[in-house]
């Protein structure tokens, strides 16, 4: 069988995967929509935590099983806060509730997201708004789409026209990150029209793969957060790096997406 094929049928054969993937991320979505709604009360870290299991336990019972009939031999990312490089093969990188905390307040921000990653490179992704009903979907080489329309980012030139996005640091984050967060907000309410900051990570990347905003940015950050915005993005056209310009990896202490108009401007207001 020739190169050219072989590439073709594993071109197809993940076109299929992220169909049954999207199917999959609509489920738990739905399952998650029918708990959402009332604020979730809490008083201790327990209480919350607890708060939170429930809703992933609810997304996990349906993805982890149709995740693994789709792909038996992919390994499973058990924590979606764990960052860095996964071993060799193929992952599912899944976050069943992006924005858990946003869910358990009563707030419309938030997600189910699965990513599959082979080789350390993402591959596909889906990610399901289940109160709007909008699933974004991404394949490496063959673009990123809103129900099946196509996605492209900002084709703005100019940062100081530019809506731009971040997502705060996380609980008990360390002290050097959170000092970090602030100073780059400081500079960018300086250099941008608009500055956002809240969570989860994903939607913001999703704006940006949509056009609707021009650059989103963070630091640390988990492998769940941003591989599927950076892989929407990157098939929408944008540019995806660390903060000062250089090519992001997993273990990369920080993250920038952005529309190549303002890419240079964002890293050099970052890089203050």
């Amino acid at each position: 069988m020739s190169e050219t094929l072989q590439t073709t049928d594993v071109a197809a054969s993940d076109a299929d995967l992220l169909a049954q993937t999207a199917i999959a991320v609509r489920e738990a979505g739905s399952a998650l929509r029918e708990r959402f709604g009332e604020v979730v009360r809490y008083q201790t870290r327990e209480e919350l935590m607890r708060a939170l299991a429930a809703n992933d336990d609810t997304a996990l019972d349906i993805l982890r099983p149709r995740l693994t009939r789709l792909r038996p031999d992919a390994g499973w990312v058990e924590d979606e806060l764990d960052g860095g490089a996964l071993p060799p093969g193929e992952w599912w990188v899944v976050d069943p509730a992006e924005g858990n905390v946003n869910h358990l307040h009563a707030l419309p921000e938030w997600a189910v997201t699965a990513t599959l990653v082979r080789e350390n490179q993402p591959v596909l992704t889906a990610v399901h708004l289940p109160l709007t009903g909008e699933t974004y979907t991404a394949l490496t080489g063959a673009g990123a789409r809103l129900d099946g329309r196509p996605l492209h980012v900002s084709r703005t030139a100019d940062l100081g026209l530019s809506i731009v996005a971040t997502s705060q640091a996380r609980p008990d984050e360390d002290e050097k990150v959170v000092r970090r967060v602030g100073s780059s907000i400081t500079a960018m309410l300086f250099d941008a029209l608009v500055v956002r900051a809240a969570v989860p990570a994903t939607l913001h990347l999703l704006n940006v793969a949509a056009g609707r905003i021009d650059a989103f940015w963070q630091f640390a950050g988990a492998r769940a957060d941003l591989l599927p915005g950076a892989l929407l993005v990157t098939e929408a056209g944008g540019r995806i790096s660390d903060a000062e310009g250089r090519p992001w990896t997993p273990q990369s202490q920080s993250f920038l997406a952005a529309a190549p108009g303002v890419h240079a401007e964002a890293v050099s207001t970052l890089s203050r």
